[in-house]
């Protein structure tokens, strides 16, 4: 039996399309592209020059600065304190200042490159010169008063018997140790600075690979100047925080 043509056409036509799920699209490499890489690469084109040349932050791995940095500490550097560098190049654009006895400084290492934090105590022409572990600055002996060691004790494991000081340094007053039982460089010089070479010591006198061993620093190799402590971790107990050295200053008087 013939259908008619109006059934046929109702019977054949096709409901309206409804509501479809559709899977979630994975992410694609352009959306990638907007969403992380691209924020991601401009947060480094702006961060690689501003720490190279303008300010910076490192973790200090060594004891060579204690009492008045610990391992762990992590400093903030003022990479304006004395110029304005080509970043990524020791070039220097302009220049304000130079290093003052008693800075900490961040530097080029001039026997490998290393980079290291040290304290200036000798400035261009002086001559150095160490007796029993007591700095002679021009022949004019430094100023030491004695410390009671027992607060530091727990950051020196290494040192059993320290002999901690404030070092009097031209009118700049910080902390300095000496370990009596470790073999050590305690007399050398007089060294004289050449013109633009500084003379770098760590406060450890006794646990230092500073100018007594590589030589006068030049200037172009000093980068920065540390000024402050921005955190510290105790890398001897589990990374604990030690929470009152956190913004911790490393001002004109370190003691």
């Amino acid at each position: 039996m013939a259908v008619p043509v109006a059934h046929r056409d109702a019977a054949c036509a096709r409901p309206p399309p409804g509501p479809r799920y559709r899977l979630p699209m994975k992410p694609t490499l352009k959306s990638a592209w907007r969403e992380w890489i691209k924020p991601f690469a401009v947060f480094l084109l702006v961060m690689a020059p501003l720490r190279s040349a303008v300010v910076d932050w490192n973790w200090v791995p060594s004891g060579s600065m204690k009492p008045t940095i610990m391992v762990g500490d992590l400093v903030f550097v003022d990479k304006l304190a004395y110029d304005l560098k080509v970043p990524f190049t020791t070039r220097r654009i302009c220049n304000w200042a130079e290093p003052s006895r008693g800075d900490i400084a961040v530097l080029f290492s001039p026997r490998d490159g290393t980079r290291l934090v040290k304290r200036v105590v000798g400035l261009p022409g002086d001559a150095i010169e160490m007796r029993g572990d007591v700095l002679f600055v021009n022949r004019i002996r430094q100023g030491y008063s004695i410390q009671d060691p027992r607060p530091f004790l727990r950051d020196m494991p290494e040192a059993r018997n320290p002999v901690v000081a404030v070092e009097h340094l031209g009118g700049r007053d910080h902390l300095i140790a000496v370990i009596p039982d470790r073999p050590a460089l305690r007399t050398f010089g007089p060294c004289l600075v050449p013109r633009d070479g500084y003379f770098v010591m760590g406060d450890s006198r006794d646990n230092s690979n500073d100018s007594r061993f590589f030589g006068p620093v030049a200037r172009q190799d000093i980068v920065g100047r540390a000024t402050m402590v921005i955190a510290s971790f105790d890398t001897t107990r589990w990374l604990l925080p030690r929470l009152g050295r956190f913004l911790h200053p490393l001002g004109p008087k370190d003691a």
